[in-house]
């Protein structure tokens, strides 16, 4: 077996890749096993990735081949490739492809395939089967009505994902441009890299387009890519965003970005209920129950009806890792409407990628967030992790607990995180600082500490898009906000975060985060992320399981004791 020690990469044969950070070529491999493989730990010196059957079907949609797989790998390693894992690249990819969903003249859709023993195997499989009307020949399947979607997330569980070339409905057409200058008088264009995330979602019209998701980081213009795609449609418009200052946002992107009225735009939310040829509305509208629903189901959701509202020929997304299950459901049911994804991160914690893969589509474009970062696109950002002890009391109460979820709050909410609170923002004067957290009671005692405003989940729209203004006018230098703000929030101004809480382990939430201060700085000046972790505890864990996300993106984590930051504020 041959030895290359200046390459970085191990291939084991369990499918883990083994990436030395300190080599030369890190950042090289790094976004290249991007295109094909997950990062599932990263320590200070080696990574590890995970080649999964979702990794290569993202990856043989985004047109990369087996070779090309194989060939990074065999540059990169530094033994021998294990044979398995070539075989296994070869096969996984295979799979993406050899199902087709063609839609025929009369517009019924079939399945068809030239292995004609897998689809006997789809005939006879028990997920797959309630979807299928009849045998046509040896190669084709007829599909039941509106089972499109259904069979598709079926065909995943089974592990050959079908390639979705049945096209979709035009939809009601509704003529846009986009406009430069805008309507405040700003020169505007797509940048190259939204251009091309508008034409790898396109495809030019072909079969192969119109569904999938585009991955860019918080403040690199997902919304413009969205507005670039509804132009080139031409076509009318649903667009699902996470609250209500995300549906406000987007309309005033639209209005300034292209030639739409606001007669033509219409907000579906609690505070209004207007459907018009570009509808914007919240997963939590769409969702909402009331108290009490019959007993057939039927009216379950009774917003869902605006899926069908009117002609629309596009539905988008926005934040799509949020896609609460209902939503899965009704999506499952529009699969013909192009459906456009957009999200900072495909993680999602409750493990259904593969739900996002079928029912929306798969990933089109991704570009790694350093590659912007250099280009002066989004800001460069400098994060660090500031440890702390709890006292001495408090790891006793630690110790005590049996409860992990209670043990995670008592570490999250350590009361010297206050105190280095209080040390960052005195080295942030005349910043514009972001403090973050997830318990409501450690962040109302940061507001009376600190005299800042704080938004909750129980803040007002109006409230919340008012103190967003104070905020951005540099009236307010610092604001307190709990995770209603970790998604969809426009803050250009920002510069500084301090994460005093999170979710657990989430991964995505850390990339938003860490999003709210990346848009580009008027003065060129670097962003700052700060997250507090409560040494030795279940907080330092999940914080090293958030991080994951963007370690894979390229930013490394200082670790910095608390004791030290408040020595050199003290100097």
């Amino acid at each position: 077996m041959p030895y290359i020690p200046e390459n970085p990469l191990i291939v084991q044969s369990d499918r883990s890749i083994l990436l030395e950070v300190q080599n030369p070529l890190y950042e090289a491999v790094r976004d290249d096993l991007a295109g094909f493989a997950e990062l599932v730990k990263s320590p200070e010196f080696i990574h590890t990735y995970q080649i999964t059957p979702l990794s290569l079907w993202n990856a043989a949609a985004a047109g990369h081949s087996a070779d090309a797989i194989i060939a990074t790998l065999q540059q990169y390693a530094k033994f021998d490739i294990p044979e398995n894992i070539v075989v296994d690249i070869r096969e996984y990819i295979g799979r993406y492809g050899r199902l087709r969903l063609l839609c025929r003249d009369d517009g019924s859709l079939v399945l068809e395939s030239q292995d004609t023993h897998l689809l006997v195997q789809v005939w006879k499989n028990k997920q797959c089967r309630p979807f299928l009307e009849t045998q046509i020949d040896e190669h084709t399947l007829l599909i039941k009505p509106a089972a499109r979607g259904y069979l598709k997330q079926a065909l995943v569980h089974l592990g050959f994902p079908a390639e979705d070339l049945a096209g979709y409905v035009r939809g009601g057409a509704l003529p846009v441009q986009v406009c430069s200058p805008t309507a405040g008088g700003h020169s505007f264009a797509l940048r190259d890299y939204q251009r091309e995330a508008v034409h790898r979602f396109y495809d030019g019209g072909s079969s192969r387009g119109g569904s999938g998701v585009i991955v860019l980081p918080c403040g690199a213009g997902k919304t413009v890519v969205g507005i670039g795609v509804i132009a080139e449609l031409a076509a009318r418009t649903l667009i699902i965003c996470p609250n209500t200052v995300a549906v406000r946002q987007w309309i005033a992107e639209l209005l300034d970005k292209t030639s739409l009225t606001a007669e033509q735009l219409g907000e579906y939310t609690g505070e209004k209920k207007e459907i018009r040829p570009i509808t914007l509305t919240t997963y939590q509208m769409l969702t909402y129950r009331p108290a009490c629903v019959g007993d057939n189901g039927e009216g379950e959701f009774p917003h869902f009806h605006l899926f069908d509202a009117e002609d629309w020929g596009l539905i988008i997304y926005d934040e799509v890792h949020l896609l609460p299950a209902p939503i899965f459901r009704i999506t499952a049911e529009v699969q013909a409407r192009r459906r456009l994804g957009l999200t900072a991160t495909l993680v999602r914690e409750d493990g259904r990628e593969t739900d996002v893969f079928s029912l929306i589509g798969p990933k089109k474009y991704d570009v790694p967030w350093r590659d912007l970062e250099r280009s002066g696109w989004i800001a460069e950002a400098i994060c660090t992790e500031i440890r702390l002890d709890l006292s001495e009391e408090q790891r006793m109460d630690y110790a005590l607990e049996n409860d992990s979820r209670v043990q995670y709050r008592i570490a999250a909410e350590n009361p010297d995180k206050l105190h280095v609170v209080d040390t960052l923002l005195q080295r942030h004067r005349g910043d514009h600082v972001l403090i973050i957290g997830q318990y409501i009671d450690q962040l109302k005692h940061l507001a009376r500490r600190t005299n800042a405003p704080l938004i909750t989940g129980k803040t007002k729209n109006s409230e919340r898009e008012r103190l967003y203004a104070a905020f951005k006018r540099g009236e307010a230098p610092v604001l307190i906000v709990s995770k209603v703000a970790n998604f969809a929030i426009d803050l250009p101004d920002a510069n500084v975060a301090i994460q005093v809480s999170g979710t657990f382990g989430s991964r995505q939430e850390e990339a938003q985060r860490l999003g709210r201060v990346l848009r580009p700085k008027s003065d060129g000046q670097p962003a700052f992320f700060y997250t507090l972790v409560t040494r030795d505890s279940r907080d330092q864990d999940f914080a090293a399981n958030r991080q994951l996300f963007l370690t894979e993106q390229g930013y490394r984590y200082t670790i910095l004791d608390a004791r030290d930051l408040h020595a050199e504020a003290a100097s």
